[in-house]
This record gives structure tokens, C-alpha cells and sequence, in this order.
């Protein structure tokens, strides 16, 4: 495992993208919708850098299932988010990497009938975009690594550290057999 971002850099970011975010949505009604469970730690992070009024709701959406490194298909649930109706919704997720997820959930989430949806990702991967999405806000380009750390896992581990490491294809192997 090797550091890619570290934990200040991290901070760094997210506070510069909590003012530009303040400032967009400065006199809006705005509700901010984590993808759980890998922006957890992005959207609490965020959420203290706004000096504006806003609600918080998450939803699930997975398409990584235990040690799966390559997406199947989406599960969606939106049983957690609340009324978006009339407000407008920033979409916040950990990575934007085939570009898949968020245009599924941003079309999910219009039928909900908010104002205006936009997107925020902490992570913009390099290389693997598949589908037309730009985000509206990104923290950090990457290369196309696995990358762990700050909500990010692998198997549901490596949530907890404080910076953002990527695995080499040795130590996704090497966890993939450990797992079987």
C-alpha cells in the first residue's frame, strides 16, 4: 500500500471545496445526499466546512460486492432520502471511476423532483470513465489504482485511515485469496 493523498492535503481539498460549495449554493434551499457507505467520511468532512443552512440525506447504491474489483450490476435503495422536493441537491460520492453509478443515481435521484441536481466526488479517477459524466465539484485526479482510505475499501476494510493509499495488484490479488 502506498499514500497517494495524505490526511492534510485531504483536509486541504475538502475545505477548499466547502467554500466554493457555500458560495454556489449561498441563499438556496440545499440538500446534501451522500452514496453510502464510501462517502461517509467525505460528507461529514464537507458538511463542517458550509457555512450555510442544509439538510443531510444518504442513499445506498453498490455495484462492488465483497471482494468484487470490478463493478456488476447497480443496487439502488433511496429508502433513506428525504423529501428533495423544492430544494436543490448536491449528489456527493467517494470516486467518479466508470462514471456508471452517478449517472444512474443522478437520473434516480431527478425523479425525486428537486430543483437542480449537481454532483460533488472526493476522487476523479484517470482512464476508466466509460460513460459522459462530469461532475460539478472533484477533490483530487487520480491514476488508475485501487485506491483505500477515508471511506474507501477493500472488502470493508482500510475505512478508517486517515489519508487515501492505493493497492497494487499484488495486495487485491493476495486479499481476494485470503477471502476465498
Amino acid at each position: 500500500m502506498r499514500i497517494l493523498i495524505n490526511e492534510n492535503e485531504i483536509g486541504k481539498r475538502v475545505a477548499e471545496m466547502g467554500q466554493r460549495i457555500g458560495r454556489d449554493f449561498q441563499d438556496q434551499r440545499l440538500t446534501i445526499v451522500g452514496v453510502l457507505t464510501g462517502s461517509l467520511v467525505f460528507l461529514a468532512d464537507l458538511t463542517r466546512q458550509l457555512a450555510i443552512p442544509h439538510r443531510i440525506g444518504v442513499l445506498q447504491a453498490s455495484s462492488y460486492r465483497g471482494a468484487m474489483t470490478v463493478a456488476g450490476p447497480l443496487h439502488v435503495n433511496l429508502e433513506l432520502v428525504p423529501d428533495l422536493e423544492g430544494r436543490h441537491v448536491l449528489l456527493l460520492d467517494d470516486i467518479l471511476d466508470t462514471g456508471q453509478t452517478l449517472a444512474t443515481l443522478v437520473d434516480e435521484v431527478r425523479r425525486l423532483g428537486p430543483l437542480s441536481v449537481r454532483t460533488a466526488v472526493l476522487l476523479r479517477k484517470i482512464g476508466r470513465q466509460s460513460v459522459p459524466f462530469e461532475p460539478n465539484y472533484w477533490g483530487f485526479e487520480i491514476p488508475d489504482v485501487f485506491v483505500v482510505g477515508y471511506g474507501l475499501d477493500y472488502h470493508d476494510e482500510h475505512r478508517h485511515l486517515p489519508y487515501l493509499a492505493g493497492l497494487d495488484a499484488a495486495e487485491v490479488a493476495a486479499g481476494a485469496e485470503g477471502i476465498r
